[in-house]
């Protein structure tokens, strides 16, 4: 009786053993870039060009005048101003590979000028100048990604095709002197506005801060094929040399972005 007591008093503590046992923690859920999602971002925006001129022979610029005047409107010019725009596009995730399509557009009032090259003629007395400039104002582009994801971290690149408009002038005058050839001032003007489509390549990070929210730095380098223009050098007395001038552009993209994820 006293040995079935006992065991009757030392049943009930086998239970509070098992509640002592420590509970496996549940790993977090790593976090899934399928979806949508529609954004803002600003930066930078590097633009730069090679310009090219061409003088024909004619009645106004004589002899060597036309390429001496061709040769100093050929050059490079850089320049920079600030973007800002949007984007949209979905991902789709399998394992850690993500593969999306982004479409974005920015305001980017973009200026490359090969400014005031001032020359002489070939008589060593008449000056002249030539100004070449090439304006943007939007650059847009619509391109495939494809990442590897790291829980809410994604590294990726990207290429696909960028799109823009550019206004496209060369001018040039002279300013004859009592010892100069030219007797009468010369002008001229050639100028093209083009919408142009290129490609854009480049590459990112982007972490996601909460489930919907995602914060990117991302680089891209847009070309653009060459604008060409055809205009004429004139002066009063009836003088004319036809004028020819081109201009190719690229646009470097430094640039911060915030998305919010469907």
């Amino acid at each position: 009786m006293m040995l079935g007591a006992a065991a009757l008093v030392a049943l009930p503590a086998q239970p509070s053993k098992a509640a002592d046992l420590p509970v496996k923690a549940v790993p977090p859920a790593i976090y899934n870039w399928s979806g949508c999602y529609i954004g803002a971002n600003a930066g930078l925006g590097m633009t730069s060009s090679d310009y090219n001129s061409t003088v024909d022979n004619g009645t106004h610029l004589l002899g060597a005048d036309p390429a001496v005047v061709g040769g100093s409107g050929t050059g490079s010019f850089n320049g920079d101003n600030v973007l800002v725009g949007g984007q949209v596009g979905c991902n789709l995730q399998s394992g850690t590979l993500v593969y999306g399509l982004e479409g974005d557009a920015d305001y980017f009032h973009g200026n490359s000028h090969l400014f005031n090259n001032t020359n002489t003629l070939s008589d060593g007395v008449t000056p002249f100048t030539v100004n070449q400039s090439t304006t943007t104002n939007y650059i847009a582009t619509l391109r495939p990604r494809v990442g590897i994801a790291a829980d809410r971290n994604l590294a990726y690149i990207t290429g696909g095709a960028a799109f823009t408009s550019v206004n496209y002038t060369q001018t040039y005058s002279d300013v004859p002197t009592a010892g100069g050839a030219i007797v009468s001032p010369g002008t001229g003007l050639a100028t093209a506005s083009k919408s142009l489509v290129g490609w854009a390549a480049g590459a990112g990070w982007e972490h996601a801060w909460t489930d919907h929210t995602t914060f990117r730095f991302e680089y891209l380098y847009t070309s653009f094929p060459s604008t060409t223009a055809l205009g004429a050098i004139t002066d009063p007395a009836g003088g004319i040399n036809t004028l020819h001038g081109s201009t190719n552009l690229v646009i470097q993209i430094a640039r911060v972005g915030l998305n919010y994820k469907f």
